[in-house]
């Protein structure tokens, strides 16, 4: 049995609120010969989701702390060669505590991942424990397979990525290691990608397990399966002018399935988005192009504000109509990105709740005591934040975009600096090589901070640099509002409040779990819930109960059997997930999706 995790994240998922959603766009069954189902809206709900309900958490506005109270230094994690970790503060002494991880458990758990023919899947911000294990298995899998040890598949079974490419990690699995079952460890909205998209590799017969059974939520996701979404949408659609509706992968099936029914949508990452916008504008004409973005408000403001820091940009920063041909967009120059960027609409009211709580106090301390650190900031930020992070990469100190955009950022500036200082002659008085520290804001979830460690420490190592170091600074919010549960021994269900949970140390995080720098929805997977799923596998075949538990772990699939104006909803949902593969593998918007942007202006 693996070592069980000394204490479970608090982990509590977001009311729901669908407000019939997809009732109101015309969902039917084929089951009822295609009658209206709005009465049974509730059987069209899962049961997990309906469960969600029970449980909420919120963030409110905490009045400002006197000047002294103020944050004044972030938590960091040091990190040198050799393997050398100094964590600086309770929030961050918890991240380190679990990079290194007892081989025992390591070793355990990847034999049975081989012998069980069983793939993992997980999203980057995945609780540091979890990620700890996950991250050496996938090392010790390779140096097996590099041994020559029979049956040890050189694809990994092990893949930490972004949303998207968990999908095609799991795909390579089954392709190249032959995978039977996949666990995926994210929100529900990701191991319902994964399914699609083994689904439309030939690996439909696959299994995707979550590792809870109860629903897995998203603020940002939860936020475009409500009522308010689709009429923004629908005044979108209205708009004389020819509308493309840009929604971010990070939604459900169900919100992309539904938003295609009222727009010709297009799905995009953090790291394509502005690409998809550009293209799109370029392609249909940018004076003629209503781009409708959401969810994620944050983001849309942001893409706006990308494009204000090109048009306002002085002489100095040299942003005219070359250098945006050159870096932006061949067919742009300052007068397309100004249409553009004022054909824009963003839907008003949707936001992540970890990126939403950067507040003011995270933001003066950024900008008044870390002048000399470079700043990254993740696309779904606040605009205060990503406003400095945007100065910053003006001038190539710090980066805007995706969290592999973050980690590349991180990555090639170390590799510059250990380099540049494996060959310096600079030395301290005592003969010493001169050290020479890095300093990166982390503006996004902490969850991160695993693939960071490992990539650097990897760097320093391959350029034999002693005297580089890189310093991870987690800006941690002080307060924030949680519904926690208490356990009733003399009732089944569970007892919530709702109580401030201060940070682990004052100005280091929102709850015992890591708080604003942390997902709790994310931290509904951990170590327990991965063997818990491995053991249910193991005896499934000769254990009906494990079979249905693990029945209970499936994706959400709200849509199989609907169909939405005619139309299969599952293969109206996966659509927009098709432009964009087609976008990214041809650098134009697909001649189907232009077609009908054309036709439904």
């Amino acid at each position: 049995m693996l070592l069980r995790s000394a204490a479970r994240r608090l982990a509590v998922p977001l009311r729901r609120s669908r407000n019939h959603f997809a009732v109101a766009a015309g969902v039917t069954s084929e089951a009822e010969d295609h009658c209206d189902v709005s009465p049974n809206w509730r059987a069209f709900r899962s049961p997990a989701s309906q469960r969600s309900q029970q449980v909420r958490m919120s963030t409110m506005t905490v009045p400002s702390a006197p000047p002294a109270q103020q944050i004044s230094a972030f938590p960091s994690l040091l990190i040198g060669p050799s393997g050398h970790l100094t964590p600086r503060g309770s929030f961050a002494e918890a991240q380190a505590s679990f990079l290194e991880p007892p081989a025992d458990v390591v070793e355990q758990l990847l034999t049975q991942l081989l012998r069980l023919n069983v793939g993992i899947v997980a999203h980057y911000y995945m609780d540091v424990e979890l990620q700890g294990v996950l991250h050496a298995i996938k090392k010790r899998q390779l140096a097996l397979h590099k041994q020559g040890v029979p049956g040890v598949p050189a694809t990994p079974l092990v893949a930490i990525a972004d949303s998207l490419k968990m999908g095609d990690d799991a795909v390579l699995m089954c392709k190249d290691a032959g995978v039977s079952s996949v666990i995926c460890l994210g929100v529900d909205f990701m191991s319902e990608s994964v399914h699609a998209i083994l689904s439309r590799n030939g690996f439909a017969d696959v299994p995707v397990y979550r590792a809870a059974q109860r629903h897995i939520g998203c603020s940002l996701a939860e936020s475009a399966e409500t009522d308010n979404y689709r009429a923004w949408l629908t005044r979108c659609a209205s708009s004389a002018q020819k509308s493309l509706h840009v929604v971010y992968i990070n939604t459900s099936l169900e919100t992309k399935a539904v938003s295609s029914s009222i727009l010709p949508t297009i799905t995009c990452t953090s790291s394509n988005v502005l690409q998809t916008i550009l293209q799109a504008s370029a392609q249909l004409g940018p004076q003629n192009l209503q781009i409708c973005y959401g969810p994620d408000t944050y983001m849309g403001e942001n893409l706006i504000s990308l494009l204000d820091a090109v048009l306002t940009s002085n002489s100095g920063q040299g942003w005219d109509d070359s250098r945006i041909a050159s870096q932006l967009h061949p067919q742009h120059n300052r007068a397309t990105i100004r249409a553009l960027r004022d054909n824009i609409n963003v839907y008003p009211s949707g936001n992540c709740v970890v990126h939403h709580m950067f507040g003011q106090s995270v933001v003066d301390t950024v900008a008044k005591s870390y002048s000399d650190a470079y700043v990254t900031a993740h696309l779904e930020v606040p605009g205060e934040m990503f406003q400095i992070a945007l100065q910053k990469s003006l001038s190539d100190e710090g980066v805007v975009g995706s969290t592999s955009n973050i980690l590349n950022f991180i990555e090639r500036k170390v590799e510059e600096a250990a380099k540049s200082n494996s060959n310096s002659s600079t030395h301290n008085s005592d003969g010493t090589a001169e050290k020479k520290r890095l300093k990166f804001i982390l503006g996004t979830e902490a969850g991160m901070v695993t693939s960071i460690v490992r990539s650097v420490q990897d760097i320093l190592d391959a350029n034999s640099c002693g005297n580089v170091e890189a310093e991870i600074i987690f800006p941690v919010s002080s307060d924030a509002v949680m519904a926690v549960e208490e356990t009733n021994t003399n009732i089944a269900e569970p007892i919530q409040k709702l109580e401030v949970v201060p940070g682990v140390s004052g100005g280091e995080g929102c709850s015992t779990a890591g708080g604003c720098a942390t997902c709790p929805f994310m931290k509904m997977n951990d170590l327990d819930a991965v063997q818990d799923i491995v053991e249910m596998i193991q005896s499934r075949g000769t254990n009906k109960d494990s079979e249905l538990k693990l029945s209970k772990h499936l994706p959400p699939n709200r849509l199989k059997g609907k169909t939405i104006g005619g139309r299969d909803a599952i293969e109206l949902g996966s659509e927009p997930i098709v432009f964009m593969r087609e976008f990214m593998k041809t650098k134009k918007l697909s001649e189907d999706l232009v077609r009908r942007i054309e036709a439904e202006a």
